[in-house]
């Protein structure tokens, strides 16, 4: 049926406005940004700040680092490495801690309520997101479409593609 173009405004202006945001209307009451030092996840963080504000909902961010899967020894004249499996695990823990707390003050530093968490002895980084995500009942995960680059990509993988393809909530990937 084809209407008059009286009866479209009619029907265009009798549909209830609601603005995104508003208490009676919260998209999202708890966002998740998974963050790990890089500029995509600072970019990403900087946006979960600005929805969780907007939905007045929520953040978590958290940083996840994955447990040493290599193991090192000094074979047929090799020298064994200067640090050792356990200094590289507690070294990474604290930078995630540092980041954490500089996304935690950021999203802190626009009123909004945030928490950061560090999962400990992750077997895989997209693994820990996604069931802390679904642990915390997160509507919305936000991760930056890279972090780290080169050698350390191929070894970790694809964290965002990940996260996309296992997590329960709703994902937005921030170029």
């Amino acid at each position: 049926m084809r209407y008059s173009r009286s009866r479209e405004t009619q029907l265009r202006h009798s549909r209830p406005h609601h603005k995104v945001g508003t208490s009676g209307d919260r998209l999202f009451k708890r966002v998740l940004v998974g963050i790990d030092g890089s500029n995509g996840a600072l970019r990403a963080a900087k946006v979960a700040a600005r929805l969780a504000k907007r939905n007045e909902a929520e953040l978590l961010v958290v940083s996840a680092v994955q447990r040493p899967i290599y193991v090192f020894s000094p074979a047929h004249g090799v020298v064994a490495p200067t640090i050792t499996l356990g200094d590289y695990y507690m070294y990474a823990n604290k930078e995630a801690e540092k980041w954490v707390d500089d996304a935690v003050s950021l999203a802190e530093g626009q009123d909004v309520k945030a928490t950061g968490h560090v999962p400990k002895n992750a077997r895989s980084v997209v693994q820990a997101i996604t069931e802390y995500a679904a642990d915390q009942e997160v509507d919305l995960i936000v991760v930056g479409r890279r972090g780290m680059s080169g050698f350390k990509r191929l070894l970790v993988g694809s964290v965002s593609a990940g996260i996309v393809s296992h997590a329960h909530a709703s994902v937005l990937v921030v170029k």
